[in-house]
């Protein structure tokens, strides 16, 4: 298969960051990355982008390492309870999932990414949990929740 060098002038996901040469299958980079100016024909004469495009990169590293390191002090200092609806003995009706912890985070001000909270397990009780919200590459915070019922737990009858 012929594959083909480029220069990158925008970050995808699994391939790179802006501003990084990279060997890609020849369709791939015809079809999709040059038509959507994603990338360019790695030349001579591109090369001299290529600084200029490392250096917006590092900014923007920068910034966004910042606004995670923030967004990691504003979840810490949160306390989030999130109310679900039990049956007969305390049980839970489905199970809380990073959705829901999404929008209530949303609900105290902090927006994530649903892609960013990894619960370890479902939640299907009540109680305390943990989770982890990976914001950057090199910020990850653990943030405990509680799961608490929205109706008075009624005892299950034997």
């Amino acid at each position: 298969m012929p594959s083909k060098n480029i220069l990158l002038l925008k970050p995808i996901e699994g391939l790179g960051h802006e501003g990084e040469e990279v060997k890609v299958k020849a369709g791939y980079a015809r079809n999709y990355l040059l038509p959507r100016k994603l990338a360019i024909p790695m030349t001579s004469a591109n090369r001299n982008q290529l600084e200029a495009l490392q250096k917006a990169r590092d900014v923007r590293l920068g910034k966004e390492l910042s606004e995670a390191e923030e967004r990691a002090a504003q979840i810490v200092k949160a306390h989030i309870a999130i109310p679900v609806k039990t049956g007969p003995g305390g049980k839970l009706f489905g199970s809380v999932s990073s959705m829901d912890l999404q929008k209530r985070l949303a609900e105290d001000g902090i927006d994530i990414e649903r892609k960013h909270i990894h619960l370890y397990n479902p939640v299907k009780s009540l109680g305390k949990h943990t989770t982890r919200i990976k914001l950057h590459t090199d910020v990850a915070v653990d943030m405990e929740f509680e799961v608490v019922s929205e109706n008075p737990i009624e005892e299950e009858e034997s």
